[in-house]
Formats: C-alpha cells, sequence, structure tokens
C-alpha cells in the first residue's frame, strides 16, 4: 500500500511576491554598507594606529647625519685653512642665524601647511599610496616634518613599511619639537648638492658666503636646488639651468601667494636668477693643504686630544701654528730655485724632491714647511720623510766635544785618509789640511777626518753625539714623546755618527738649530695651537713646552763655528740674507758614490730653516740627464762646483726663503763666543799658539854736514806685516766623502705619512766647494782674518 501525502486542512495559501526596490533603495542600503565598513575600518585604523604608535619609537638619529664639519685655521684662528669630514660637508647654525627668507622659501617651496598642519599630510600619502598601486612612478608626499624624519632617523627605502614608520615618528617628533625646532633641524641637514649638507655649507658652496647673508634670489635658488640637487644645479648645464629657472618662478610666486614676499618683490626678483660666483673648486687636499691637514690630525691623534670620529665628524675648531705667508713664502722660494725652473722638459723631472721647514726659534711652533709634490700626487711629505742627515749632524758632534771637555781651539787630525779601527775615512778630494785643525775650521770646513777624530776621541763618543742630537731636538731610534715624526732612522752607534748616516727630517733638523739659537733651551715642535669642541670647549691649548738641555755658553761656541761656516766656508751663499746667520751645509752619497741628498740648515735669531734636496725614493743620485739627453738638470755651477751640493742649491733655496720670511723682522746678534774649555778626554788636541814675531832691525838715518843723510846703528822696529800667520790654509775648501759605507741596515720607518723605503745606509760627504779669494762677511772680516781667530786662545 503506497503512502500518500496529506494536505493540510483549510484553504490553500499562496505567497505574496515582494516589491521590487528601486535604483535609490539599493543605493542607500549599499551606503549604509559601506558606512558601517568605513566605521569599522576606521575604528580599526585607529586602533592600528594607537598600536603602531605605541610600538613604534623615536629610532636613534643616524650618525652621519648628526656629524659636523671640523674647521681648521691658520695661526690667526680666522682664516680657513681646510675641514675635515667623513661623509658629509656640514656646519650647524640656530634658526636665528637664518635669514628669514631660506625659511620662507623652503615653506613655500616643500610644504606650505608647514606652520599648521600636525607633521603628516593624510592626503598626500593617501593619493601616493593610490599612485604607487597604479605602478606609477613612486612619490612621497612628505611634509617638512617628514621629510626630516626620513633623513635623521630613517633611510631612504622606497617600501610602505618606512612610510608608515616614517608617519609614526613625525606625529611623536611634532609632539616633541616645536615647529621652529623641526625646521632648524630640517635646513641644517638636507642635502643641497656639491657635497653641502645644511643651510651653511650651501650658502658656501653656492654663493661664496655665509647663510646669514644669503638674499631673497639666492635663498629661492637653495630653496628650489634642495628638491633635486642634480636636476637644478646650474654648474651641470644649459638644461638644468632652464629647469632651475623654472621651478625658481614656482617658489617665488608661492612666496608671494602665502604672503611672505610682496607682489613687487616677487616681480623684481623672478625677472632674472642671482649670480653665481666662481667657488673655487679645489679639492680638499689639493696642494700643500692636505700635507698640512695630515701633521694636525697626526699631532691631534698622537696627544689624545679627539679621537679620529671627533676629528671628522664632531664640528671641532683648530688652530694651528701655520703662518699662511711663511707657508706660501716656502712654495715660492722653492719653486724659483729648482734647477729645472724654467727649463725645457721639466715635467720629466718630478723625481726630485724638496723638503723645507721654518721653525720658530722661541717657541718651536713650525710656521711653515714644504712637503714636495700636490698631496693629491703623492702623500709623502718630504718635511717629515726626510733623508740621511750628511754633515748637518756635525752641530751636535761639537756640541758633545764641547761637553766633553774640548773647546773651539783644540785641534785634530785634518790630514786624509784616517784609520779608525781598521776603517778609513777620507776628506772630500782625499784634501789635506795638516795634523792639527781647530773645531771651529774642521766645522767651517767640514773636514771628515778631524770630527771623527774627534768622535773617537771620546769615551763612548758615538753614543754623546746622539745624546747631543736628541737633546738639540733630533729624536733618535726608539722614538720620543715629541719630535715630527717621532723618531729617525738608523743613528749608529760608531764614529760615522758624526758624518750624518741617520735619516732625519727636515721638520726635527730645523728645530734642532733653533735650540742652538735659542740658547740651549729646546721646544717641542708642534703645529696645533688650541682645539675648541662645536660648543666652545677649550679641548686642548698648546703650553711652552720647553727644557734646557745644553748649556747656553756651549751653544754659543756652537753658534760661532756655525757662524764661519757662512762667512768663509762652504754656506757663502747665506751671506745675501744681510744680517748674521749660523748654519751648515750637508751632503750624503749612496753606495754608487753619488750625491742622493744634500742640505743647508741655518738660523737668526729668531727663526731656523732647513732645506734638504732628495730625488726618487730618497737614496738616488740627485745629477740625472735630461729625457732629451741634453745637459744634467743641474749644470754645473759657474765656479765648478755641482749645484746639487749643499753650498749651492739647497743654500740658495735658504736663502730664498729666508730673505722672504725675515723681511720686515728686526735685525738681532747672537751671542759673543765663550770659549769653554774643560779638562780635555785625551791628549794631544791642545791648541799650540804660533811663534811669537821676531822684530826686525831697521837702520835710521840722520842728515849729514853736507845736507845728506847717513847710516846709524839699527834700531828695534816691528814691520807693518801682520803679526800671525794662519796655521791651516788651504788652496780649496775640502769637502767630505768617508771611503766606507756603514754596514749596519737602517731600521723600518714609523708608519706615519707614507715614509719612502729605507736601504741599507750610504756614505755622506760634504759637496765640494771653492772659496771666493778673499771673501768678506758683514763684520768685514777677510779670509786671513777669520784663519787667524780660528786659533786665537
Amino acid at each position: 500500500m503506497s503512502a500518500k501525502k496529506r494536505r493540510a486542512d483549510g484553504k490553500a495559501q499562496t505567497r505574496r511576491p515582494k516589491p521590487r526596490r528601486t535604483p535609490r533603495q539599493r543605493a542607500a542600503k549599499i551606503a549604509k554598507v559601506v558606512a558601517i565598513l568605513g566605521v569599522v575600518g576606521a575604528l580599526v585604523l585607529a586602533g592600528t594606529i594607537v598600536v603602531l604608535y605605541q610600538a613604534i619609537s623615536i629610532p636613534k638619529p643616524n650618525d652621519a647625519f648628526q656629524a659636523q664639519t671640523t674647521f681648521v685655521y691658520y695661526q690667526d684662528g680666522k682664516q680657513q685653512l681646510g675641514t675635515y669630514y667623513e661623509d658629509q660637508n656640514r656646519e650647524s647654525i640656530p634658526l636665528g642665524e637664518m635669514p628669514q627668507s631660506i625659511e620662507d622659501a623652503v615653506v613655500a617651496a616643500e610644504n606650505q601647511t608647514f606652520w599648521t598642519d600636525k607633521g603628516i599630510d593624510p592626503k598626500g600619502i593617501l593619493r601616493a599610496l593610490f599612485s604607487n598601486a597604479r605602478g606609477n612612478a613612486r612619490q612621497g608626499a612628505s611634509t617638512i616634518t617628514q621629510q626630516y624624519v626620513k633623513i635623521l632617523y630613517l633611510t631612504s627605502e622606497q617600501s610602505y613599511k618606512r612610510k608608515i614608520k616614517e608617519a609614526i615618528v613625525s606625529l611623536k617628533i611634532q609632539q616633541q619639537l616645536d615647529k621652529e625646532q623641526v625646521l632648524e633641524g630640517y635646513l641644517n641637514t638636507i642635502y643641497f648638492g656639491r657635497g653641502a649638507y645644511g643651510i651653511q655649507a650651501a650658502a658656501k658652496a653656492y654663493f661664496d658666503h655665509p647663510a646669514a647673508d644669503l638674499s631673497l634670489r639666492e635663498s629661492a635658488v637653495l630653496a628650489t636646488v634642495l628638491n633635486n640637487p642634480t636636476q637644478y644645479d646650474p654648474a651641470n648645464g644649459k638644461e638644468a639651468k632652464e629647469d632651475l629657472k623654472a621651478r625658481y618662478e614656482y617658489v617665488l610666486d608661492s612666496m608671494a601667494e602665502m604672503g611672505t614676499i610682496t607682489t613687487e618683490q616677487r616681480d623684481k626678483a623672478v625677472k632674472r636668477l642671482p649670480k653665481f660666483p666662481k667657488v673655487a673648486a679645489q679639492s680638499q687636499y689639493g696642494g700643500q693643504r692636505g700635507h698640512m691637514l695630515a701633521l694636525v690630525k697626526k699631532e691631534i691623534l698622537a696627544r689624545g686630544i679627539a679621537s679620529e670620529g671627533e676629528i671628522d665628524g664632531g664640528g671641532l675648531r683648530i688652530t694651528t701654528t701655520f703662518d699662511p705667508q711663511v707657508m706660501t713664502d716656502l712654495e715660492a722660494a722653492v719653486d724659483e730655485q729648482r734647477p729645472d725652473a724654467g727649463l725645457p722638459g721639466a715635467a720629466g723631472n718630478e723625481d726630485l724632491h724638496i723638503g723645507a721647514a721654518t721653525v720658530d726659534t722661541k717657541t718651536g711652533a713650525l710656521l711653515g714647511f714644504y712637503g714636495g709634490q700636490d698631496y693629491l700626487e703623492s702623500q709623502i711629505n718630504w718635511a717629515e720623510a726626510g733623508g740621511m742627515a750628511g754633515s748637518t749632524m756635525k752641530a751636535a758632534t761639537d756640541v758633545a766635544a764641547i761637553r766633553d771637555g774640548f773647546s773651539l781651539n783644540d785641534t785634530f787630525e785634518g790630514n786624509s785618509p784616517i784609520d779608525i779601527a781598521g776603517t778609513e775615512f777620507e776628506n772630500q778630494g782625499d784634501e789635506d789640511y795638516g795634523s792639527a785643525v781647530s773645531m771651529i775650521t774642521a766645522t767651517e770646513n767640514s773636514i771628515n777626518t778631524a770630527f771623527v777624530d774627534m768622535v773617537d776621541s771620546m769615551e763612548d763618543g758615538p753614543q754623546k753625539v746622539i745624546q747631543a742630537a736628541e737633546d738639540l731636538g733630533i729624536p733618535g731610534n726608539e722614538g720620543e714623546r715629541w719630535g715630527i715624526p717621532r723618531r729617525s732612522i738608523d743613528f749608529q752607534e760608531n764614529v760615522g755618527v758624526t758624518l750624518g748616516t741617520a735619516q732625519v727630517s727636515p721638520i726635527n733638523m730645523a728645530n734642532a738649530y733653533a735650540t742652538l739659537a735659542n740658547e740651549g733651551t729646546r721646544n717641542e715642535v708642534h703645529v696645533v695651537r688650541k682645539v675648541v669642541d662645536k660648543d666652545g670647549k677649550v679641548l686642548y691649548e698648546a703650553k711652552q713646552r720647553s727644557k734646557a738641555t745644553v748649556d747656553p755658553d756651549i751653544t754659543a761656541d756652537v753658534t760661532y763655528a756655525l757662524q764661519q761656516v757662512v762667512e768663509e766656508g762652504s754656506g757663502t751663499e747665506a751671506l745675501a740674507l744681510g744680517r748674521p746667520v749660523a748654519g751648515k751645509t750637508g751632503t750624503a752619497t749612496n753606495d754608487d758614490g753619488d750625491v742622493s741628498s744634500s742640505w743647508f740648515v741655518g738660523f737668526t735669531p729668531q727663526v731656523s730653516t732647513s732645506v734638504m734636496y732628495v730625488r726618487g725614493r730618497g737614496r738616488e743620485g740627485l745629477d740625472v740627464v735630461r729625457p732629451d739627453g741634453a745637459d744634467l738638470w743641474l749644470p754645473t755651477s759657474s765656479d765648478g762646483r755641482s749645484g746639487y751640493f749643499g753650498g749651492n742649491y739647497p743654500a740658495k733655496t735658504w736663502t730664498s726663503i729666508m730673505q722672504r720670511v725675515m723681511e720686515g723682522m728686526e735685525v738681532e746678534e747672537f751671542p759673543e763666543p765663550v770659549y769653554v774649555d774643560g779638562d780635555a778626554p785625551e791628549e794631544g788636541h791642545e791648541y799650540t799658539p804660533p811663534p811669537e814675531p821676531q822684530p826686525t832691525k831697521r837702520p835710521t838715518k840722520r842728515p849729514t854736514e853736507t845736507g845728506g843723510v847717513e847710516p846709524e846703528t839699527p834700531t828695534e822696529s816691528p814691520t807693518e806685516t801682520p803679526t800671525e800667520t794662519p796655521t791651516e790654509t788651504p788652496t780649496v775648501t775640502p769637502t767630505e766623502t768617508p771611503t766606507v759605507t756603514p754596514t749596519e741596515t737602517p731600521t723600518t720607518p714609523v708608519p706615519t705619512t707614507p715614509v719612502p723605503p729605507t736601504p741599507a745606509p750610504s756614505s755622506p760627504t760634504e759637496g765640494p766647494t771653492t772659496p771666493a779669494a778673499g771673501p768678506t762677511g758683514p763684520s768685514g772680516r777677510t779670509e786671513t782674518r777669520w784663519r787667524a781667530l780660528d786659533t786665537r786662545p
């Protein structure tokens, strides 16, 4: 039996159809849903923002954008020498030092709602998001606050995550800083092109003056440039200048619309761009400036005044000892006296190096130096790297000998050669001067054998010479807490040390001779006078670091001997200075017997200057043939001596320097010699005066009765001839060339400024000089008279 469906009781009912909705009703419903979703979304967004606001903290500022340029000044503390900065050239200044025109121009160009917004632009952010979502070029839509946050705290990464973080941090910054602080920070960090970060650096880079002096036109240009330095820098060509002009007009129009300038000001400014002066496009380290800045940084680090990071980004203000005029004088003199000056093909002689230094004798301040080639071409500073000292070391030998009991009048072996412990030393040209030449004569003529004998006659003589050199201001092999650099190379404890096998810097050599001028008080040579931090706190101020190291009577005697070098010896070129001068020539040879370094070091009571010539890596021969095969780079001078010996080109360069440096200074005299005479450490060096001249018999005559005269018995009457005869009168001023080469190998240079490799030392020698006939110095004393003084008791 099949089941059947039962029907409900009652009348069948049918559904009533719903009325169809009108378009308006459908739109209303959609709007309602959207509104609900919007509210929900807003609540979610607000909640998200609250969560993000709490979760995202203000990051630590980027170090690079906090760094400030350190400025270095010459000795007056005003004229700028250079700067140090690691990545960004920036000098922060307060908003009060910025003109109103730059504030208004930047706001008009970058964020016209700056003074009223909350640090972000929601509409701009949404517009940028939609544009970026459609695949268009990414848009920033950042306010000034957001730009500042991105620069100072974040990165330039183009991502939504960074953009959200930027907005949150901007809101927080807005709560911590007022608008003026934000604008000040922004203008001190934003990049303007030309390597300039911040408005102060930008004003100098574009218009060569501080930001405080910016005009309306200049402010509008910088407000334009910061938007895109590459596109709008007029130095980038005609197209860039046209782009600049168009946006420049927009900036001025915006300023007028905002009411920060009048229509008249706008109309006047828009007619033309401001003038762009030719700002010197020189490298930070070009020329001698690189060598100067390198020396300054090394001294600050060595003294522990500041770290390298503080130097490069701490906004320090450093005042140096350098006199800009002295720096100019040294470079001009070197250029004038270079042996290849003005010669054809001089470009082939670039391996000739000249190092020079000038020191204040009273303070040890390095007033100026010449380090050689442009720093960008070579970082070796030859005023610091130095070379074999040659006979300039004989001044230290004089000090050591007088300390040990010898006097200026004691005598030493002047004949050549001389044998010391199986090693032969000879004078230049194997010249003989006699077996008993005084210390004065030995110094004046730089007699090698006499100085070797002098050292050998002292117990521990080599050590005493090295100690005298250190007391004067030449640091030893082990280094000191003073000196530039703080050590020398290859001081050897043998008698040859007096001939200058050690490698010494011209800076230290100038300071050593300055100690003689300063009557035995050694000053620490230095280049830094004062260091102040960015807040004006003095971190360092140079104090007089001096020490009495040599007896003043000894320095008076040694100075007197060095005066004879200038008056009658190998340094007569220095007579042209026309004032009292003491000095010493020095020459060294390499293993091949070629002159490899030559010196002249001399001083007045106020200033000490040293000059050194070397070639190549410091040990090559100085005399070379020009590339065209013509005469030597340094032609033989008129008196027949090679120009590279100390008495010629080094002495000429020294004189040229000092004529400039000493101009206008008072003429001062040296102390009179004392003739210190102690207990000589060895017999046989005593001065033996010449025999007294014998009177001659000269007959007298009396009248005769016839009106004539007749002879009478002779009477004693001294003749009018000189009463003293020089004990040594060589016909040619001697030179020095030891025949032996030291066997010890020099130690490695200190790794400061690159120092040329130091091969095995060669034999120092003094350059040949031929004395002029009967020269006279400022005193009017002739050669014969000076040689008589050499033997005075």
